[in-house]
């Protein structure tokens, strides 16, 4: 089986006017299947970037981002929207759910838009808000959830359609500590169980020491933490 994600010598370079910065310098990462990793670098050194590039949203100057063994690099755009559809799911630190959809149809919707039956998209998304200590919550739209509910929501949204990888960028980072530790053991367990690949981005050394390993970004290099 391939490795859910493999960034092979990425490089990314912004120019701005006459200036430009390397945020990422033949880069290279592999996450293997159900490994959860730890980014942890200080604001500024490209973990966004390096997030926006394993979850296909921008392409590298240089190198290849490889999900699922594929070549996302040779593919069209509507080919890596599939991809991040199918096989990624992304968790930001704001949950971004709608606000006018309940917390059972926010995480029926991806699947809907991936052409999956409602019956068997609800019941999908039934059993990961139950996962996530929401079964009695999925009726309720998300201004009458409390922000780590709402977090959890998120979280059941970006496993819907059963991705290889999960992304996730500060995830607990809007919540206060209790809270946090509440939404980040959810995180895990529901990511072990799913035996999704994971790569979390954190600020927090005590969430960071949990995970499989950690890294960080060292002059545009991927190293560990």
């Amino acid at each position: 089986m391939s490795d859910p994600l493999e960034l092979r010598d990425v490089s990314r370079t912004y120019r701005t006017g006459d200036a430009t910065l390397q945020v990422l310098r033949a880069a290279n990462l592999t996450l293997k299947p159900g490994e959860i990793v730890a980014l942890v670098a200080p604001s500024g050194t490209g973990k966004s970037t390096l997030l926006h590039l394993a979850g296909l949203l921008e392409r590298p100057d240089a190198g290849a981002v490889f999900v699922d063994g594929r070549d996302s690099g040779a593919l069209s755009d509507p080919a890596r929207t599939a991809i991040r559809r199918d096989s990624i799911g992304f968790v930001y630190q704001f949950h971004h759910l709608l606000g006018e959809f309940t917390a059972l149809e926010n995480v029926v919707l991806p699947q809907m838009i991936a052409n999956k039956r409602r019956k068997d998209a609800e019941i999908r998304a039934r059993e990961l808000l139950e996962t996530l200590g929401l079964g009695a919550r999925t009726t309720h739209l998300p201004g009458k959830l409390s922000g780590g509910e709402q977090q959890r929501v998120a979280i059941a949204r970006a496993l819907a359609n059963a991705p290889r990888v999960l992304l996730a960028d500060e995830p607990t980072g809007n919540l206060d500590v209790a809270t946090s530790t509440v939404v980040f053991d959810a995180l895990l367990a529901t990511v072990r169980g799913q035996g999704v690949a994971a790569l979390i981005a954190t600020h927090n050394p005590d969430l960071a020491a949990r995970m499989d390993r950690r890294v960080t970004l060292q002059d545009g290099q991927i190293v560990p933490a």
